[in-house]
């Protein structure tokens, strides 16, 4: 596990039990309350390694049962798997059978979680060490929720019921599946099999031998939440709708595009998940919008039909805005907002995929020096970087027209002012930099700034107005500020990399020689993602970043002008 003993020993053995935990309650979204019983870091970070290896020991189980290992059975808290894999197994079905284990973390005591390890015939351990692993996992003689261990241990022990229910379900011509405590069962027949669930009168009557497998496993069916979904009803699988595709609830949807809406509008919304509205954190908002995100990009991928608008399509063009959805688009103003509108940190936007890397390491060795890029490590206060640098992927691509090199960011500055104006939420609070290379790529740039689109501030203000590669730093309007690599001692070119000192530069990996430009000859040089991966990370606690002093103070410099501003919105 990599846990210290002596960190071990004091935790399980010194530490009262009562300060291992701290206990609070949520709401159910089908009423009433659910305990949560969160571990303190001492125990989390013992119970977190505990998780990692016991994932480690399922996956060794199944490579060793090759083809006889069925991998759709359980899928909660499950590598690989999740709500989305589990809804697919019942997709398109004629009856969607629900079933709720009762108590279900509760039916896990200390006995059984330790009697699981020392009889398992995977396991098969010593008993002092399946004591150690049960006191690790228990709290209050159960399997707590909150615990980063919990649901790895309960899909251990719950296996063996899967393997039994999915056999029942097969010899029925069904489908089975497991999400910690919800079970499901399919079928494509106009009737669900009676000797597994009936409807009657009197409510859901399960079949005589599964009634037998769940109680022979040590669990009870929750009547009041079991139910059997018809084909011309809404048919859902741990919240996702499957009666013909994958989707979300229509009510689900309407809340988080009216929560944004109200983001947009004013620059807060309201989460009203306990019955009492409050404030909503722009993160779970985030968390939503990316997983009804997920459900679209899943539905595109399997409608083979489809033109490929997924966010791995081959359409490299600035202009993808123009194929999203209405739920894609909505997703791009909210990524939109919360990184260069309503951004809480200065937002820093480079030109190439590496240079986060190179500024990220510079800060790190020189935060003492910029109190506004960063806040160096504390006594027991970790070191926080005060800036957030936007991270280039396909998603960024797709949804916002966003990557790295300078055509997409010359769209990126066109596109400023419009998407400005579009929200009504109060004006920014903090900066947007965009980070370039002194060099002809620039080029692209200066044309926009000397276009009739802004009129642009180059600071020190006595330099002529258009000497955008001379200036320390560049207000293009609004929130928006560009910094550039300065130019060298004769007014050459420059790029970022150039502030490495030499002698790093001329790190050999492989016996290749490091070459800056896009284009390299593979045979005798590497790149520049290979120069930041290989030599600057490793390395960062050693290189001399004080070639970075200028590219750093300079945006310093764009935080404290903006902060001079008052901004006002039409």
């Amino acid at each position: 596990m990599g846990v210290n003993a002596s960190h071990l020993t004091n935790v399980l053995y010194r530490m009262k039990p009562e300060n291992l935990y701290k206990s609070f309650t949520i709401a159910k979204k089908s009423g009433g309350v659910r305990t949560i019983h969160a571990p303190v870091d001492e125990l989390k970070s013992i119970q977190t390694a505990l998780s990692i290896l016991l994932q480690d020991c399922v996956q060794e189980i199944n490579k060793s049962k090759g083809d006889k290992f069925t991998s759709t059975l359980s899928h909660g808290f499950v590598r690989e798997r999740s709500i989305l894999t589990n809804a697919v197994m019942h997709l398109s079905q004629k009856n969607v059978l629900n079933i709720d284990l009762k108590d279900f973390f509760e039916s896990f005591n200390f006995g059984r979680v330790r009697g699981f390890f020392i009889a398992n015939k995977n396991f098969q351990l010593d008993p002092a060490v399946a004591t150690v692993i049960a006191q690790i996992a228990c709290y209050d003689n159960k399997l707590p929720q909150g615990s980063p261990c919990s649901p790895v241990i309960t899909n251990l022990i719950t296996h063996s019921l899967d393997i039994r229910l999915a056999s029942l379900a097969k010899e029925n011509s069904c489908t089975y599946s497991r999400y910690a405590d919800d079970i499901t069962i399919s079928t494509r027949k106009k009737e669900f099999p009676s000797n597994l669930m009936t409807d009657g009168q009197q409510g859901y009557s399960p079949g005589k031998r599964l009634q037998s497998e769940i109680k022979r496993a040590g669990f009870e069916i929750n009547r009041s939440k079991t139910r059997i979904q018809y084909k011309d009803s809404r048919q859902d699988v741990t919240g996702l709708i499957v009666n013909t595709k994958l989707a979300v609830k229509k009510e689900y949807w309407r809340t988080v595009r009216s929560q944004c809406h109200s983001l947009f509008q004013t620059g807060a919304f309201k989460e009203n998940a306990s019955g009492t509205p409050e404030e909503g954190n722009i993160f779970a908002l985030e968390g939503r919008l990316n997983f009804i995100d997920q459900i679209d990009l899943f539905n595109r991928k399997r409608n083979k039909t489809a033109p490929a608008l997924d966010h791995d399509s081959s359409q490299k063009k600035y202009n993808t805005r123009r194929l999203l959805s209405n739920r894609e688009r909505t997703f791009s103003r909210f990524l939109y907002y919360k990184l260069f509108y309503g951004n809480a940190k200065p937002t820093i936007v480079c030109e190439g995929k590496t240079d986060n890397i190179y500024l990220k390491s510079a800060i790190g060795r020189l935060a003492g020096a910029y109190p506004n890029l960063a806040k160096p490590k504390s006594g027991n206060d970790p070191y926080e970087l005060l800036v957030r640098f936007v991270k280039y992927t396909e998603r960024t691509r797709f949804l916002l027209e966003l990557s790295g090199g300078t055509p997409y960011l010359k769209e990126f500055i066109l596109g400023f002012d419009e998407h400005f104006k579009y929200y009504k939420a109060p004006a920014p609070k903090q900066p947007v930099i965009l980070v370039f290379d002194n060099d002809d790529g620039f080029g692209k740039i200066e044309g926009v700034l000397k276009g009739k689109k802004y009129s642009p501030t180059i600071f020190p203000t006595t330099l002529p107005t258009d000497a955008f590669r001379k200036a320390e730093f560049i207000h293009v309007a609004h929130n928006l500020y560009i910094v550039l690599t300065p130019l060298k001692e004769k007014g050459e070119h420059t790029s970022i990399e150039d502030l490495f000192p030499q002698a790093v530069r001329d790190i050999k990996l492989g016996g290749k020689k490091f070459n800056k430009e896009n284009e390299i000859d593979i045979d005798i040089e590497y790149g520049k993602e290979y120069f930041a991966k290989k030599v600057v990370l490793p390395n960062k606690n050693d290189i001399d970043f004080s070639g970075f002093n200028i590219i750093l103070t300079r945006m310093v410099q764009c935080i404290e002008h903006f902060a001079t501003l008052t901004l006002t919105k039409p």
